[in-house]
């Protein structure tokens, strides 16, 4: 009768497994896989009947998914119902909670940027901060999306958050009141003779936003116009489709970015088409540790292509893809398929892009920090064995428009202006 119990379960999980990955069948698997897959229903069924507490069978389920997704790499997870659904809303631009894109390291909530004028934002959230408590509950021992749960809530109510930050002795704790969160993906306004354009994330309005921002700033600015900085630092990324459009509003042509899956025929290649919206108008690009995913394809693109002198500290370096595949009405998978390059062949998985020119944020001093929150410090990573010892990472403690000046768009603006000049010259 026990066999018999573990038999129905062995096929239950098959099923299941089968569902998720649609690639395989039952009569194809080896006689290892089956091996495996009853070594499986035999701990399941062990926990069931003997666990100190009874647990829930899905819940046990979609904790051994997770835990397979999981140990491929920090990016490919299950998406139950409702985090599915709160995907959905997220890449359409608005959903609630505090405003940080994270990620998991070494059991602890790894901060990749905050997102411009939230409440993680205002509360002085920084990239590459820990958080290791949420309203004094560890989060060690969470999953990812339990402590991103955990952190959403009813708007106006408070979280209690303890951060752990880079040379910073003792940990602290910041209150932030929770609220619904509207991202406006594109900022933009007149720096002196420049069109100043921040792009916080890639969502599904990203590329019509920036052609609406580089319309205004060339009405408003005209003749004067000397050309445009473009602000992905702690841009967290999002929809490869829109990196993809935003790079071709700025070219004119060639390659933007090729993504190669496991098989050598599976590579995709995206191009421009014709049409600089700016007019060949002089183009900086600023990064930071923060710049990610979506916002490193933009970059890589207009560096590989010269169409853009690109400013700040190395990049992220996340260079995967992720494909979201719903599933029925169990919610999602999402996992990693493929990786992706630049123009010129570069993947920047781990390595990052790295700036023509070097400007690290300062207020009266350098600080050197550790290189802590980038693709290469995360657990379970791509690439392991292209690694390399890029030292210690001069990386700012302030974000955009903490200081009363911001040193790397004030570098940018310098740049642009002596370009102008110089095309100006040039054309005399």
């Amino acid at each position: 009768m026990h066999m018999l119990k573990n038999t129905r379960i062995v096929v239950l999980v098959v099923s299941v497994m089968l569902s998720i990955t649609e690639f395989t069948s039952l009569q194809a698997a080896s006689s290892e896989t089956y091996e495996q897959l009853e070594l499986f229903g035999d701990i399941f069924e062990r926990v069931r009947s003997e666990y100190v507490e009874d647990v829930d069978d899905a819940t046990l389920i979609e904790a051994a998914i997770n835990g397979m997704l999981l140990s491929l790499d920090p990016h490919s997870a299950y998406l139950n119902p409702k985090n599915f659904r709160e995907m959905q809303v997220q890449t359409r631009g608005s959903f609630g909670g505090l405003g940080i894109e994270v990620t998991m390291e070494n059991g602890l909530v790894k901060v990749i940027s905050p997102i411009d004028d939230t409440p993680a934002y205002r509360a002085g959230v920084m990239a590459g901060d820990f958080i290791t408590h949420l309203d004094k509950e560890p989060v060690l021992g969470l999953t990812l999306t339990e402590a991103v749960e955990r952190m959403r809530g009813p708007v106006d109510s408070m979280i209690e958050v303890r951060i752990q930050r880079e040379n910073v002795e003792e940990p602290f704790e910041l209150v932030i009141t929770r609220a619904v969160i509207k991202l406006r993906s594109v900022r933009w306004r007149q720096e002196g003779h420049a069109g100043y354009l921040r792009i916080t994330s890639f969502s599904e309005e990203t590329s019509d936003d920036v052609k609406r921002a580089v319309a205004e700033l060339r009405s408003e600015l005209e003749n004067d116009l000397e050309g445009f900085v473009i602000d992905l630092r702690n841009n967290p990324g999002g929809l490869l489709e829109q990196a993809v459009r935003v790079s071709d509003l700025f070219l004119e042509q060639g390659e933007i970015v090729s993504t190669r899956g496991r098989s050598r025929g599976n590579i995709s290649r995206y191009n421009a088409k014709r049409g600089d919206i700016t007019k060949g108008k002089p183009l900086i690009v600023l990064i930071n540790g923060g710049s990610a995913s979506a916002a490193e394809i933009l970059a890589g693109a207009l560096q590989d292509h010269k169409r853009a002198v690109i400013i700040g500290t190395t990049s992220f370096g996340k260079g995967s893809v992720q494909t979201v595949t719903p599933l029925s009405d169990r919610g999602a998978l999402r996992l990693t398929t493929s990786r992706y390059y630049t123009p010129s062949g570069r993947s920047i998985q781990v390595k990052g892009i790295e700036p023509d020119i070097e400007v690290s944020q300062v207020r009266l001093e350098e600080v050197e920090l550790a290189s802590g929150h980038r693709e290469v410090n995360l657990p379970n990573r791509l690439d392991k064995e292209d690694v390399y010892d890029s030292g210690s990472e001069k990386e700012s403690r302030i974000r955009s428009g903490e200081s009363n000046e911001d040193y790397q768009l004030a570098r940018a603006l310098d740049l642009l202006h002596g370009l102008s000049l110089f095309g100006r010259s040039s054309s005399n």
